[in-house]
């Protein structure tokens, strides 16, 4: 190891700063959000400098330093473009044992400045040493997506409930276990959702528990988008790692599945019209004897759970037996579909509006409001739709919209094997059928589709 990691406090304590160009100013604005008193040393200040004029904890000096102006123990951070005066800065700040970094010759730094990572209290420093800087950023850059701000939230919680756990459990393994227990259970997802008030109580109840483990189980209702697992968030990955259970539908692809943790349970509890494995009360039984047991359970949903997925209607029932729950969105259909289509869902020219719809309701087709679809300016996304495509085009031509109105209909949309059928009101069905689509399908009706030829950014043939 060529270098020794270390974090410094820095509140309140001076730091110099010589140079008055870019790589100054990131230097000065890192110090000052470590709390750190800084003295610029510059004839003058350029505008990334701007920001920071206002800042109570920095002093510009309009000169270059002199040897009286350093002091033992400080920190200072050069960043010139003159080496010679590189130099005699340095010789400078040397000679009053003052700890130097300049940037871009770390055969004179004392210390480096590494890429970080602030998710206060948790902060992660990365460096090469000053051999590759910009490979410094790429790895911050994917720890960026490993490590949500919300865990800065967290580790604010631990820190405060510390003493709290302390002063319950005195024996140092004991506490051990019992972090471990709750990082890895229901009180630190609720932290990571925002729910800390709901954390501290759950936490306080682990803590008067008689053995410390009383663990409740909790539900995950998560929404895994379209197709594409590229299109999964942060969080919905986050979660599929914590789950000891998965129940999935239909839409759910392998590769969405593989990405949950791997010892999970899984059980499959998918629907297709007129067909589904699990009825939906028994989901929703199953989903509260799961939690009762003390598992994390995972309720993994194609598109959003709330966007005609019922997962409204589960967390109903999780509500009535008062089991912790948590709900993330995922990218509902008509958006990843039409995106993935080159379909935008509004356009200034064409759509100022959008509207979602279902093609079918609780005992079959919809009774649909047409009077509030049939208008100009307006994109109508009908989900579920394939099955009664026919009788819906007909329905809009019969209520006024104009038989050669654009429609498309998109077929496994965001995934490698999408297919898109575009036409009108008076020849999609007819297209579709020959097509052979069996879904799942998203039907975008309205001018936006006209611009499918000109916006299809992934040059898909049909």
């Amino acid at each position: 190891m060529d270098n020794l990691p270390i974090f410094m406090t820095l509140r309140d304590k001076r730091a110099v700063v010589v140079g008055s160009g870019v790589v100054a100013a990131r230097r000065a604005e890192l110090l000052l959000r470590a709390g750190a008193r800084v003295t610029v040393f510059a004839a003058s200040l350029s505008e990334e400098f701007d920001d920071l004029r206002q800042n109570p904890g920095l002093t510009h000096v309009a000169r270059d330093p002199e040897t009286g102006d350093f002091h033992a123990g400080e920190l200072c951070c050069v960043a010139l473009s003159n080496k010679t005066f590189e130099d005699r800065v340095a010789a400078m700040a040397r000679a009053a044992g003052v700890i130097m970094n300049i940037a871009d010759r770390p055969e004179l730094c004392d210390f480096i400045m590494p890429s970080i990572l602030d998710r206060s209290p948790l902060v992660v420093a990365i460096s090469t040493g000053g051999a590759s800087p910009i490979l410094g950023r790429m790895l911050k850059a994917r720890l960026e997506a490993l490590i949500p701000a919300a865990y800065g939230r967290l580790a604010g919680f631990m820190g405060r409930a510390r003493a709290q756990v302390n002063g319950k459990l005195p024996d140092v393994e004991g506490r051990r276990r019992f972090w471990e227990r709750t990082l890895d259970g229901p009180i630190a997802e609720m932290v990571l959702a925002g729910d800390e008030p709901g954390a501290a109580r759950a936490l306080a109840a682990d803590l008067t528990a008689e053995d410390g483990a009383a663990m409740t189980g909790e539900v995950y209702l998560v929404g895994a988008g379209p197709g594409d697992p590229d299109l999964l968030t942060f969080r919905a990955q986050r979660l599929m790692q914590k789950a000891d259970v998965v129940l999935y539908d239909r839409l759910v692809g392998d590769d969405i599945l593989n990405l949950v943790r791997r010892e999970a349970e899984r059980v499959y509890v998918g629907k297709r019209r007129a067909d589904h494995a699990v009825p939906q009360e028994e989901i929703g039984e199953m989903l509260v004897a799961l939690a009762k047991q003390g598992k994390r359970v995972l309720r993994l949903k194609g598109g959003d759970p709330f966007i005609f997925g019922r997962g409204g209607e589960e967390i109903e029932k999780l509500a009535e037996h008062r089991i912790p729950f948590q709900v993330c969105p995922g990218v509902t259909a008509a958006s990843g579909c039409s995106t993935y289509s080159g379909i935008p869902l509004t356009h200034r020219d064409h759509a100022q509006s959008c509207v979602f719809v279902t093609g079918h309701g609780k005992d079959g087709p919809l009774a649909l409001d047409w009077g509030a679809l049939i208008r100009p300016g307006q994109t109508v996304a009908v989900y579920m739709g394939l099955h009664h495509l026919e009788q819906l085009m007909q329905a809009f031509v019969t209520h006024g919209a104009a038989p050669d109105l654009p429609a498309a209909v998109i077929e496994n949309g965001t995934r490698a094997n999408q297919r898109v059928i575009t036409g009108t009101l008076a020849t999609l069905a007819e297209k579709a059928r020959a097509a052979e689509m069996r879904g799942p399908t998203i039907i975008i009706v309205g001018g936006v589709v006209s611009l499918r030829d000109k916006l299809d950014w992934r040059m898909t043939q049909n």
